[in-house]
């Protein structure tokens, strides 16, 4: 066994309804005045409804940022440091998807009265210094797991992202309440759901910091989602499936918190920038063939994750004869979602192929994670192969 460090958040609460409870969980923190950042959409769905009253009922302030958007660029995050500021926010929650979370989770590093430190500062990994406000983050999608994980990803440029990695960022507090994800659109339920596939199965195969309770909540988390996916998409009101796939979600985040995630959002990453493709889109159009282009290498553990994916359905053969057997399994799931499974189908000029693959070296941090030393070329060859 190779030497490994495992961190994650310090408490998670997993029950459905659990949101109803938010300002009383706030109170129990020492806050009176709270900052509650999220974004538009989840104001017009009406999912702080039942939330909001109870800030007013426990004698506790609280001031909602509503403007975050998807893949979010620095302006909004120093808006939403002023707003708290102003507020003199003593604990933030972020509220809604991966964006408005990883919003969340600066905020209360930047807002904290004692920052001396500037947002450029804290770029890179390990540069962020406490302390920080108190954080709880409320996930409303079951993909991202960046309840769990030590980093936010802001937008610095036209295409181009920067990152904070820093324990710091991992909240007090995760809240995983289905209720808040019931009205998600098949769509994106299917797109955020394979998303925290990839997480699960990218940190199984993860070559540098692989370890025993990387493993443990990855294959916990793959054998979650892959049992509920179909079930959510197609039956979206099931509160005990979408309960099983936030949890599964947060299992994937906490093993890829840990065992990072490589090729796939490598080259996921230069989709969303360039065409604002959504993450959990991208990392579905390009998973089957990653793994195809990985499984020289990574079949045998490819091949023990099968069984998850397929239970019964996965029959006899080698490592490489099971590889093939769980990639067509994540295709299907991709297909029978109604999602695009070609790049084509989800906009993608040919002509920025090459450009997608120039771009996608820049993400050394998540190559050097890949079973498989990637190429320019292969980019290439592999966004040809999805196209």
């Amino acid at each position: 066994m190779q030497p490994f460090s495992f961190a994650t958040t310090a408490q998670i609460l997993c029950e459905t309804g659990a949101s109803r409870r938010l300002a009383e969980l706030c109170r129990e923190r020492g806050a009176r005045r709270v900052l509650l950042v999220t974004d538009p959409g989840i104001s017009q769905l009406g999912l702080l409804d039942e939330v909001l009253p109870g800030f007013a009922l426990a004698g506790l302030s609280v001031e909602l940022f509503d403007r975050v958007v998807a893949d979010p660029p620095e302006a909004i995050l120093l808006g939403a440091v002023a707003q708290a500021k102003a507020l003199g926010a003593e604990l933030i929650v972020g509220f809604g998807g991966g964006s408005s979370m990883d919003v969340a989770k600066l905020v209360a590093l930047l807002a904290h009265p004692e920052c001396r430190q500037s947002l450029a500062d804290i770029y890179g990994v390990g540069n962020a210094r406490g302390p920080r406000l108190p954080l709880i983050l409320v996930p409303t999608t079951a993909g991202t797991g960046s309840e769990v994980t030590q980093v936010a990803i802001i937008t610095t440029g036209a295409t181009s992202k920067m990152g904070v990695v820093s324990p710091l960022l991992l909240p007090d507090l995760a809240l995983l309440d289905a209720e808040l994800t019931l009205g998600l659109p098949p769509a994106v339920t299917a797109a955020t759901g394979i998303d925290a596939m990839v997480h699960a199965i990218e940190a199984y195969t993860s070559k540098l910091k692989k370890n025993p309770l990387s493993d443990l909540l990855a294959r916990e988390a793959l054998r979650l989602l892959a049992a509920n996916l179909d079930e959510v998409v197609h039956n979206g009101g099931n509160r005990a499936a979408r309960q099983a796939m936030l949890l599964g979600s947060c299992l994937a985040g906490q093993a890829f918190a840990n065992a990072p995630v490589a090729a796939v959002h490598a080259l996921a990453y230069p989709l969303g920038g360039h065409l604002h493709i959504p993450h959990g889109l991208s990392n579905a159009l390009v998973l089957p063939h990653v793994l195809g282009f990985n499984a020289s290498v990574a079949a045998p553990l490819y091949a023990e994750l099968a069984p998850l994916v397929l239970g019964d359905k996965l029959r006899p053969g080698s490592a490489l004869q099971q590889t093939e057997q769980l990639i067509g399994a994540l295709a299907d799931f991709s297909e029978r979602s109604g999602l695009p499974t070609r790049l084509r189908d989800a906009g993608v000029p040919q002509a920025l192929l090459p450009t997608l693959a120039s771009d996608a070296m820049l993400q050394q941090r998540l190559l050097v994670n890949n079973p498989q030393e990637m190429t320019e070329a292969h980019a290439l060859a592999i966004y040809q192969v999805a196209y």
